[in-house]
């Protein structure tokens, strides 16, 4: 189970995330995936697909242990240029719905674009 929290004196989030989520149930913990298609070995040029093809990398894992990115309450973004975030926030919107996971997005000296890991909760 998860249950958005909203903490109206910390102002408004200024993203799709939100201020913190609580729940209840195991929890699953997805190590910080890549742009690399599983399928092919190959990475894409652009970030946006990178972007898109980490979150769907990190989709298969959630699935694949019996969850959905409905049950993710945390997500760590770790991008090589912040020039990107804009880009990252609508290719997130494609994978998250509101209410949105608690969130931390951070430049890194990266040799891929981007990477993230995610904390969910597994279903009863």
């Amino acid at each position: 189970m998860r249950k958005q929290i909203i903490a109206e004196k910390a102002g408004k989030s200024p993203g799709p995330f939100s201020h913190a989520i609580s729940c209840s149930g195991a929890l699953l913990f997805v190590s910080g995936q890549g742009p690399v298609n599983p399928a092919t070995g190959v990475a894409p040029e652009g970030f946006k697909e990178a972007a898109e093809q980490t979150l769907a990398n990190v989709q298969t894992i959630v699935e694949a242990a019996g969850a959905t990115m409905r049950d993710v309450v945390k997500v760590n973004a770790y991008l090589r240029d912040m020039a990107n975030f804009p880009t990252f926030n609508e290719v997130y919107k494609q994978f998250f719905v509101e209410p949105y996971p608690a969130r931390t997005t951070v430049q890194s000296d990266l040799t891929i674009p981007i990477e993230i890991d995610v904390i969910a909760v597994l279903p009863e």
